[in-house]
């Protein structure tokens, strides 16, 4: 009887299938490439200028940019040879707005982006010797080494949760929550975060791969999808894994 209480789908009026619940694969997830592996950032193993590398591309990932335009962006510093700060301070800001810049795929901020770099590498050199790593050694505890990150020119806590959260297994005072967006999305796919040690390199690809997935469900979710009268409605496939 409750069946035959349900409309019968037509063109005019389609009947909205119920909706599966999102899951993530965990599996999947501890598999996840940190941000920096995909960069070609190798964080474990001690060097400063590995370490800025990573540092320069948060700066990039931080701002108001979207991930491809800060990935060429970064690359573009590499293929410049511009990797550590000195070397950035010595190209100057022109050279910074053009080609680097225009390389990487910058039309806005490309000024204030380009700006921020250079005062952020001065401070650097000025009073960590050009040191990432001794930045670290300063610093007292977790919360003094963020409050040191907020310290440089248009560092948020966005910006410095990007650089932390994937030194965690590398740098003992580098321990950051993971951003609220990143629990939540966490808590909408059935991920228990608590069941990992966070100062591990596993809970880094977790939360690796729970970024590229939120990334993933919001472009679908701006994507026009007829939903199907014959079958139940499923969410795509979350297939990015890595």
């Amino acid at each position: 009887m409750e069946a035959a209480c349900q409309p019968k789908p037509s063109p005019e009026h389609p009947v909205a299938a119920p909706i599966r619940p999102l899951m993530a694969d965990p599996a999947c997830l501890e598999r996840s490439r940190l941000y920096s592996e995909e960069l070609g950032i190798d964080l474990s193993g001690h060097a400063d200028e590995q370490y800025f590398r990573w540092f320069l591309a948060s700066l990039l990932f931080g701002g108001h940019i979207g991930e491809t335009i800060a990935r060429r962006t970064y690359l573009a510093f590499r293929r410049h040879r511009l990797t550590t700060p000195r070397r950035i301070l010595a190209a100057g800001w022109d050279f910074l707005v053009n080609p680097i810049m225009r390389e990487g795929g910058y039309v806005r901020y490309d000024f204030s982006k380009s700006e921020q770099i250079l005062r952020d590498c001065q401070k650097l050199v000025d009073e960590y010797d050009g040191s990432l790593w001794q930045l670290h050694q300063v610093a007292r505890d977790a919360h003094d080494l963020e409050a040191r990150l907020l310290a440089f020119y248009g560092v948020g806590p966005v910006t410095a949760n990007i650089f932390l959260r994937e030194l965690r297994p590398f740098w003992p005072k580098s321990d950051p929550a993971p951003l609220p967006v990143v629990a939540a999305i966490a808590a909408r796919l059935g991920v228990d975060l608590a069941s990992y040690g966070r100062k591990t390199i596993i809970f880094a690809r977790v939360e690796a791969g729970l970024i590229r997935l939120r990334h993933q469900l919001r472009r679908q979710a701006v994507a026009t999808v007829k939903p199907s009268a014959s079958a139940e409605q499923e969410v795509p496939q979350l297939r990015h894994c890595g």
